[in-house]
């Protein structure tokens, strides 16, 4: 009988079309999943939610600075291990590992170049290098950075993205550099120079309490997170429920901390403006 015999169809196996990784990546604000290159030309903002994803240092510069218009500034000066520091990695490890995946030496980049034209020193840190936090070799970057930009007569920006702080690493010569960076911004404020600090997600301790927070002008980045500790250890440390968006940039800006909030795509025609209104 046919029901017990041969089957009158045949089985077709379908192979699943193989989609190449790494096209398409998860929105952590809205969850909506998000093609790359689109994701890339609208500068890694959602435009689902306007989240702001993180930029790597050059990343930020080419969308600041006109198109071969920078001259990088002390290239060569990278990071030594002054206290030998051991941990589960010691700290020379954590640099080369670092240095091989952003392909930079440190965790900051400063140069001079045009914005629209208008002549700035510009400093850039990178989160992905040691969570952008400021070592010596951080700080000296800045300072030179700042003198050259006092000496020169220039404004002065920089772009801040540290959740590292000052850097453990290096002990009380990292947080010297809290005082140093202070010190020569003083110096370009007594010049009767424009400093303008622009805070990203997220900018912390050691940083948020030196030059991130000296700026004549501070903007930051939607939704930014913003401060020394974090809500969750102030919460520990307090007992106390904080408030709904504590220390992100909205809170922030109603509370005075910062001047504006610029999303991305208007920042180098507003630091254009602002140089051009104030220098």
């Amino acid at each position: 009988m046919a029901l017990f015999g041969k089957p009158k169809y045949t089985i077709v196996k379908i192979r699943k079309r193989e989609i190449p990784e790494g096209l398409w990546t998860k929105c952590p604000g809205c969850g909506e999943p998000l093609y790359k290159k689109t994701l890339e030309e609208n500068l890694l903002v959602c435009p689902k939610c306007q989240h702001h994803f993180i930029m790597t240092a050059l990343e930020r510069l080419k969308m600041i600075v006109d198109e071969d218009a920078l001259k990088e500034f002390d290239t060569e000066l990278a990071s030594a291990d002054p206290l030998e520091f051991k941990g589960v990695k010691s700290y020379k490890q954590k640099i080369a590992e670092d240095q091989k995946t952003t392909e930079l030496r440190e965790a900051v980049v400063t140069g001079e170049g045009d914005i629209f034209g208008k002549k700035a020193v510009v400093a850039v840190t990178d989160s992905r290098f040691i969570m952008g936090s400021m070592g010596s070799v951080v700080g000296e970057k800045v300072t030179r950075a700042t003198e050259k930009a006092t000496r020169k007569r220039l404004p002065l920006v920089i772009v801040s993205g540290s959740g590292g702080g000052a850097r453990m690493y290096e002990g009380i010569l990292s947080l010297m550099q809290m005082a140093k960076t202070s010190a020569a911004l003083k110096r370009h404020h007594d010049a009767h120079l424009l400093f303008i600090s622009v805070l990203t997600n997220p900018t912390m301790g050691g940083v948020m309490a030196s030059f991130a927070g000296l700026g004549d002008i501070i903007i930051a980045e939607p939704k930014a997170l913003l401060g020394f500790a974090g809500p969750r250890v102030i919460e520990q440390t307090t007992r106390q429920k904080l408030p709904e968006g504590f220390q992100r940039s909205e809170f922030m800006l109603e509370h005075g901390l910062v001047d504006m909030i610029v999303p991305r795509k208007e920042l180098k025609e507003t630091l254009h403006r602002l140089i051009d209104y104030l220098s």
